[in-house]
This record gives C-alpha cells, sequence and structure tokens, in this order.
C-alpha cells in the first residue's frame, strides 16, 4: 500500500469517527492528520524527483560508457598506425603528482615521466628509441633570487 492510500484511509478513519474538533483532542487529531497529509504530499514529490535523477543517471552512465569505449577502446581501431599501441602507457603513472616533460634531442618528440621513470636513470623514446639517461637527485636545493643576485656582483 502506497503512503498516500495510507494516508487517505487514516482521514477516512477520522472523518468517519465523528471527532469533536472543539475538545483538546480532537483538535490535536484534525491537526496532527493535516501535518501527516503534507508531509505525504511531500514524500511523494521528492520520490517523483528522485525517481527521474535515477533515471537520468542511468542514461548518462550509459551514455559515458559508450564514450569510454569508443575512446579507450584500441581494438576497435582498424589503421596501422602506432597510436593504437596499447603497451605504450603501461608502466606510466598517472595518479603521480610530480610529471615531467622531457625532449628527445633526436626527433623532437616530448616524452611525460614520473619519478619512478626517471629514478631509472634512463628511458627510451617512444618515437625514435634514442635511449634517454637521467640524473635524478633527491637533495635538491633551491636557490633564492636574492642569493644569485649577490653571487653575480
Amino acid at each position: 500500500m502506497k503512503l498516500t492510500e495510507k494516508m487517505s484511509y487514516l482521514q477516512g478513519l477520522l472523518d468517519g469517527l465523528d471527532i469533536d474538533t472543539s475538545t483538546k483532542e480532537g483538535k490535536l487529531l484534525v491537526q496532527m492528520t493535516e501535518v501527516m497529509h503534507e508531509m505525504v504530499m511531500c514524500v511523494d514529490d521528492l520520490q517523483v524527483q528522485v525517481d527521474e535523477l535515477t533515471e537520468l543517471c542511468d542514461i548518462l552512465d550509459s551514455d559515458l560508457g559508450e564514450m569510454e569505449e569508443d575512446f579507450y577502446d584500441a581494438d576497435d581501431c582498424d589503421c596501422d598506425c602506432e597510436c593504437c599501441d596499447e603497451d605504450e602507457y603501461d608502466d606510466f603513472d598517472f595518479d603521480s603528482d610530480e610529471l615531467y616533460e622531457v625532449c628527445c634531442p633526436n626527433c623532437g618528440e616530448t616524452v611525460i615521466l614520473d619519478e619512478s621513470m626517471i629514478e631509472e636513470g634512463s628511458i627510451d623514446c617512444p618515437e625514435c628509441g634514442l635511449n634517454l639517461e637521467f640524473d635524478y637527485f633527491d637533495d635538491v636545493e633551491m636557490i633564492e633570487s636574492s642569493d644569485v643576485d649577490s653571487e653575480e656582483q
């Protein structure tokens, strides 16, 4: 039984009892049923809104799923290019806070690295295969601009 049906049943019972609304108890029962009726109406309105939002979320989730399949699914690519190589970013840590860009001196390709890749000391350029070597310093001291100005004078 829905909430509105239960509320209608209670109002029918109250009307059938011929409650004397001039007494304190009668006034209380009538006021309580009016408040309950308003609450039931608000709950029904909220339920309709929740149902609409749930349906909208399901539609958005479905659309996003289709977009993810189109964007991330490299298996569907019919071209013979290297852009669809799904192993290209397997070693890359996308959750890392520190990212670095390195430009290959041979082909000019920009390579994005995280700290773990730099700690390894070298990486092959994904474009031309040139071995790029890195020096990684754990204790890098920041030079303030006032220190630089005083050393130049």
